[in-house]
């Protein structure tokens, strides 16, 4: 779930939980530690201990752990890109090292409208966004990252930043589909991932929907929110295909 960090939940995004379901997937909407009272790596350290508990647990809901999905939107976008940067990239947090073990890759990732950089969130102003939004960047930024006497262990913070350093994954990286609106004031993010993964050679499909704003995916009874939908299932079709007698699902 979004809400920068510091807000929402698990019920407040049931709607896009459903969605899945509807669609024929197995779901884990999962929530995590807000940053207002546990900063990072809170909400990533319980995203990783989720993403273990479902790889044990899958089967027993009826899932197929063979074919997984990992997706979030906002802040969940982050917190996605940066599990897959965790299980394919060995690296020193505790956190980060039980996830790699795991030796599980996710097979696609859905990235929608991430704050995917959350430190200098300045950046936004040459955009142009309004004051009361940067206001609100600003929040997000100061509530998740706290100062931390080695920063190479706050680095997932950051995922953009670690993508970009184009370092070769030990494990190859999942085809990522990133969603964002024209009028979205994160859309760089979204633009810069797209560069990011091309570099090292990932797929990442970044539509953009005109005119959109933040999370507009997420108001499904809408157009544009609609196609966004189809766009990301039709994606999930070609990556992580359905077996042949759940076809028609």
């Amino acid at each position: 779930h979004g809400g920068g960090f510091h807000a929402l939940s698990k019920d407040t995004h049931w709607l896009m939980g459903l969605a899945f379901a509807r669609a024929g997937y197995v779901v884990f909407n999962i929530n995590y530690r807000l940053s207002h009272q546990h900063p990072f790596p809170a909400p990533l350290e319980d995203t990783g201990m989720a993403y273990e508990w479902m790889l044990d647990h899958a089967e027993a809901f009826g899932g197929d752990a063979s074919r997984l999905v990992v997706a979030g939107e906002s802040a969940g976008a982050n917190l996605v890109t940066a599990l897959t940067i965790a299980c394919c990239y060995p690296r020193p947090e505790p956190y980060a090292q039980a996830v790699f073990e795991r030796g599980r890759v996710p097979d696609a990732v859905l990235a929608t409208c991430g704050i995917l950089q959350v430190s200098q969130v300045e950046r936004y102003t040459q955009r142009g966004i309004y004051p009361i939004e940067l206001d609100v960047m600003k929040h997000v930024s100061r509530d998740y990252i706290v100062d931390n006497p080695d920063p190479h262990l706050s680095e997932l913070a950051d995922p953009l930043l670690v993508l970009e350093r184009a370092e070769a994954p030990e494990r190859a990286l999942p085809p990522f589909m990133a969603a964002v609106g024209t009028a979205d004031p994160l859309i760089d993010d979204t633009m810069r991932l797209e560069r990011a993964l091309t570099q090292l050679g990932a797929r990442c499909h970044a539509p953009t929907y005109r005119d959109e704003h933040h999370a507009f995916f997420a108001l499904i009874w809408r157009a544009r929110a609609q196609r966004c939908w189809r766009d990301m299932f039709a994606f999930l079709d070609g990556v992580v295909p359905f077996p042949s007698e759940l076809s028609s699902r």
